[in-house]
């Protein structure tokens, strides 16, 4: 059985990625991109990734930064991984040392393998719906998961409007070797629409579970 990889994103409180852990995430993504609700700042980051336990990642994401400023993180934030989802060439996401990931948007008139030729030495792609109210990712929106080309050059992480209602389809549409889920695991505030940066445990756990799912059915 291929076991797909899960990873909670746009973590702000510290309990929240220990329910992450707990349910069975393998990683979880601190944000440090300023435009966002879901930003956590440098002490708080580094209090949540001292909290969780052992084999648990802990990925970084930044949209268009200098280099001055990741490494002003990685200073203090122990990161297993970065996530750049911004227009950042590959000099700048191989410079730091540990595996990266590069997000890019999935559209129709795109070619997605011909934007991912300058990062074959990323750890993964992570593909995700196309930008959206002024947001690079993180909009609960999905895409249309038969543009994703069958053979990849490197591994493939799923994100973009996932939650426990379709990652079981996406997962045997596009067999990913992760899912990358934020808004999908929030919890909802009284109009019915996501907290931005607070995660719900039963929500977390209903995600990891029906991953779990897709994973045990044949292809």
């Amino acid at each position: 059985m291929t076991r797909t990889r899960i990873k909670i994103c746009g973590i702000t409180r510290v309990e929240d990625a220990i329910a992450a852990a707990h349910a069975g995430a393998d990683a979880i993504g601190l944000i440090f991109w300023p435009g966002t609700p879901r930003r956590v700042d440098l002490a708080r980051a580094r209090a949540i990734a001292a909290a969780l336990p052992p084999l648990v990642s802990t990925v970084g994401l930044f949209v268009d930064p200098s280099e001055s400023e990741v490494r002003a993180v990685l200073e203090v934030v122990s990161l297993s991984a970065l996530q750049f989802h911004g227009h950042e060439d590959a000099a700048l996401c191989r410079a730091f040392g540990r595996p990266y990931l590069k997000a890019l948007p999935v559209a129709r008139e795109g070619n997605l393998l011909e934007s991912m030729v300058q990062y074959s030495d990323a750890a993964g792609v992570l593909l995700d719906a196309p930008p959206s109210g002024g947001l690079p990712g993180g909009t609960g929106r999905t895409f249309d998961w038969t543009l994703v080309p069958a053979r990849l050059p490197v591994p493939l992480v799923l994100s973009g409007g996932l939650n426990a209602g379709n990652v079981g389809e996406a997962i045997r549409r596009t067999r990913p070797w992760a899912v990358d889920v934020s808004s999908g695991v929030e919890a909802l505030g009284a109009d019915g629409l996501p907290q931005k940066g607070i995660k719900d445990a039963a929500r977390i756990a209903e995600f990891v579970a029906e991953v779990r799912h897709a994973d045990a059915r044949p292809s």
